[in-house]
Parts: structure tokens; sequence; C-alpha cells
């Protein structure tokens, strides 16, 4: 069999007409050339280069085995390259869940993003706010807010800063006031989700380093999220939502965030798999992007918490 280096020996001291040019070309030794020329003219059973202390040149064999020599390097160069491609290309199937809300109105532009600079990519993605079971679901990857209760799965920090924010239409406020305090929240229509296994009713914050939480109560309630936002928007009452999810309605004025002064629950966005291997170029490079695209979600928020 042809061997590479041997051909490329011989290219490169056809080109500058030296044996000796092409083995410091190549950090070759010329005891090492002399043998890889030897070696080639072996295999092929011709002499390719008429050679003397002095000179080189091709011989009628070596001129018409040039190109065909030149050609396989070229090939070989091209493959070598397309391999360099397709280990940088995104390509298989990421299969993932997210929270309802977050993966409708946030995570799909972002994953048809992704899709379009890596048309090899495709997606599977599951939705709903119950915590996926990765070991029976689908799924390689959930995305989650907040930590995960079963211990044995990898969590990778996406955006640690995330938080609640109160927020509602300004109809709702233009008919029934702005709440002022944490304690008025308990006189307002508050619209409800469940998280976890129960009804999310009591609300916390944080102010000035003290803690202050309020019960409270509304006549709507959903176990999908994105239809509580969606009521919030209709102004049918006050939501406790994610920044995450809610950003882009408050920056466009469908929503406006309340009690600004006050600090919102902690809601760190994490990605979830089984284990560390699932977490493969496609999902780094989801996980880049979320960080971005997130980071940037809250250096909005700081401009609404005041």
């Amino acid at each position: 069999m042809l061997r590479f280096d041997d051909l490329q020996l011989f290219v490169r001291a056809a080109e500058h007409g030296s044996l000796s040019a092409a083995a410091r070309l190549l950090d070759l030794s010329p005891a090492v050339a002399s043998a890889a020329l030897k070696r080639l003219e072996g295999h092929l059973g011709v002499r390719l280069l008429a050679r003397s202390t002095r000179s080189l040149r091709l011989t009628a064999e070596g001129e018409g085995f040039l190109e065909h020599a030149r050609a396989a390097l070229a090939s070989l160069d091209e493959g070598r390259r397309l391999l360099v491609r397709e280990q940088d290309e995104i390509s298989g199937v990421l299969q993932l869940s997210a929270p309802s809300d977050f993966g409708r109105n946030v995570l799909l532009p972002w994953l048809d993003e992704l899709q379009r600079a890596h048309p090899r990519l495709s997606v599977r993605l599951l939705l709903g706010d119950r915590n996926a079971d990765l070991f029976r679901q689908p799924v390689d990857i959930a995305l989650r807010y907040g930590m995960p209760e079963d211990s044995s799965l990898v969590a990778v920090p996406l955006c640690v800063d995330n938080r609640r924010v109160l927020c509602a239409a300004p109809e709702y406020l233009a008919r029934h006031g702005e709440p002022r305090t944490v304690a008025q929240l308990s006189g307002h229509n508050c619209l409800l989700y469940q998280l976890g296994s129960g009804v999310h009713d009591h609300w916390r914050f944080q102010c000035e380093g003290q803690e202050e939480s309020v019960l409270v109560s509304g006549d709507r309630f959903c176990d999908d999220a994105d239809v509580v936002r969606r009521w919030a928007l209709a102004g049918e009452g006050i939501a406790y939502k994610s920044w995450l999810d809610v950003a882009a309605d408050v920056r466009a004025g469908r929503l406006r965030v309340l009690l600004g002064q006050y600090r919102g629950e902690a809601t760190p966005l994490n990605l979830l798999c089984t284990h560390r291997a699932q977490l493969g170029k496609s999902v780094q490079w989801l996980s880049s992007l979320l960080r971005e695209r997130c980071r940037g979600l809250l250096d909005e928020l700081d401009l609404h918490s005041h």
C-alpha cells in the first residue's frame, strides 16, 4: 500500500527539483527522505526521479505518475477537511423537555435559531411543568426551574440569578389599583398554578434583608404555567412568575412589574440529565446559547426592580 508521507515527499521533491529541499520542507533527515523515495519506487516498480549528486529530474514514468500523486494528496486533504467540518457540525437528535411557558414563549425561537445554524440537527421537545422522569421519558435532558429533588441527576446551571416577579397587565391595574405592600396582595385576584405537588399560593419576598410572605387566593388555577401568563396578559389578575417567562411581555408593555423594591423567590434555571455522557456537542451548544440569552434578559430585570 502506498504511504501518504512517501507520496508527499515525491511531489515536493518534483516541485522543488531537490530531494534535500523536500526533506527540509517536511522536516525529514536526508537519509529518511532517500529511504522513502526508494520505498515508493520499489512499490511501484519504476524509477520516478533520475538523480545525481547535483541534480534531480522526473523520469517519463515520474511525469506520468506526478499528477495522480497530486490528485491523491488533494483528495486526502479534502477528506481530512471534511472530517474536521463534521466534527464541528452539530447533528443528530436533541431530545429535551422544558417548562410549558419558558418552552413555548422563550425557548422555541432559540431552538429555531440553533437549527437554522445547524440544519443536520433534529429536535424533539416535550413541554410540561411536572418534573420530567429522565429515566422513563424519551428525553436526554430537561430544563427545569429550581434544583432537582433527585440527587442522582446531574444539574448544569444555566441562569442561577433568575427569580420570580409580580406582574399584571395595565388593564387589571387600571380597574383594581396597584398593590403597594406585600400584605395588600391578599386583597387582589392572584393567578395560581401548580408547583411540585401543590398549589403555589404562599408567595415569599425579600426586602432589605427581611423576608415577607403572604397567602394569596384567586378565581383561577391551572397546572400549566403558560395559561397563568395568558390570564395575566388578559387582565384577569396578578401573576408571580419567573422573570425569564415574562421579560418579553414587560419589555413590550403588556405586563408591568409590581413591588419592584421586593426581591422575589430565587428560580434558577438548570439543565438536568442522568449522566454527564449526555452532555454532547448539541447540548453544550444549547447550554452556551441559553446562558448568553438568559444573561441578557437578567440585565433587563435590573431596570424594572427599582
